[in-house]
């Protein structure tokens, strides 16, 4: 039995693709923004007001690291090579937060500024951490090198948002390439996804008491969504075999659902593998997509509560790559071309 998708909203992507990243949706409970990020410049516009569309300047290219946007859309930061960096829509810097630097060669240098090493080709390929904003607006997570400049060294950071003062930090025992996070609706957890090139790659579950970060270490596993009312979160393997519905409180894995139990591979496949993206944008169904690179990719829907799958999830047009979380009661897919996102929801679960 097929599931139907009900085209909620197309947005065209702010910037042109051919020098710009793949437009995204950020989202808290009850905001949810487009964000898109050029060499030049940073577009967010707001999804769920009247459209309204901000621009920030972005203070160096995009190959040099990765950026966030506060939930209010007036504020972004900007996590590079050498440092965090907080600018209002006109540039100016609110503050910043120097780290170690992020090249792949061993790099030892306190680096003051972005023009030190932008001619030097050893960091023209660097690796990135990220940052992530709490759901209002008043913490700022980040994963950087570590701030006495060791290269082997990774932290784990909550910052006051305002100020960028560090709260408290914790060292992440970690060798990454990228990370990614994943805010939490209430704000006192967060997940971060480190990509360290290996089955190993970890899942940090954060939980902030208001003084002290602490998190649990899930080897192996890649931080896919979180449900809306935040109690239970999804991930899956490096090796996409399986899904795994983990408890928030303490990262606990409840029961987990083998791709090849669940459905069937395509006829050159030998297996079945679970899509690196997922949305879980009801607490009884999350999205879950197979065939990373398939022309036309499947789409499923899973119920968390028994984590068994459903029928396929059928679209009124084709379309590309996996689903990805829009907040509670959406998801959206990405045009093949990059020009525009499509958000989806089930009728009857509005």
């Amino acid at each position: 039995m097929t599931v139907a998708a009900r085209l909620v909203a197309t947005v065209a992507a702010p910037l042109d693709p051919a020098s710009a990243d793949a437009p995204q949706v950020l989202h808290w409970p009850g905001r949810r923004l487009l964000v898109q990020r050029g060499d030049t410049e940073l577009a967010v516009r707001d999804l769920e007001g009247d459209g309204t569309e901000v621009r920030f300047p972005a203070p160096w290219p995009r190959r040099y690291g990765s950026v966030t946007v506060s939930p209010t859309g007036d504020v972004a930061v900007f996590a590079g090579v050498h440092a965090l960096r907080a600018v209002d829509p006109t540039g100016a810097v609110l503050w910043e937060v120097r780290h170690g630097c992020w090249s792949t060669t061993v790099c030892t240098v306190a680096h003051a500024s972005f023009s030190e090493y932008a001619e030097d080709p050893r960091h023209h390929r660097a690796d990135s951490g990220s940052a992530a904003f709490s759901p209002d607006g008043t913490l700022v997570w980040a994963h950087v090198r570590d701030h006495e400049g060791d290269p082997t060294k990774e932290e784990w950071l909550v910052l006051d948002a305002a100020s960028g003062s560090v709260l408290d930090r914790a060292e992440t025992t970690t060798v990454g390439s990228r990370s990614w996070h994943f805010p939490h609706p209430n704000g006192e957890y967060m997940g971060l996804t480190i990509g360290q090139g290996d089955d190993d790659s970890p899942l940090l579950w954060g939980h902030w008491d208001g003084a002290t970060l602490t998190f649990e270490k899930l080897v192996g596993e890649i931080f896919l969504a979180v449900s809306p009312s935040g109690r239970h979160f999804l991930t899956t393997d490096p090796g996409q075999w399986a899904l795994y519905l983990h408890r928030t409180s303490d990262g606990a894995e409840v029961r987990r659902l083998n791709a090849a139990d669940a459905v069937s591979p395509l006829p050159d496949d030998e297996m079945a593998r679970w899509h690196y993206e997922a949305a879980f944008p009801y607490e009884d169904g999350a999205v879950a997509g197979t065939e990373d690179y398939a022309e036309v990719p499947r789409h499923w829907l899973v119920d968390p509560r028994t984590m068994s799958a459903g029928g396929p999830v059928t679209y009124p047009f084709p379309i590309s790559g996996g689903p990805c979380s829009a907040g509670q009661g959406t998801w959206y897919t990405l045009s093949k071309d990059h020009t525009s996102i499509h958000l989806w929801s089930f009728a009857g679960k509005d």
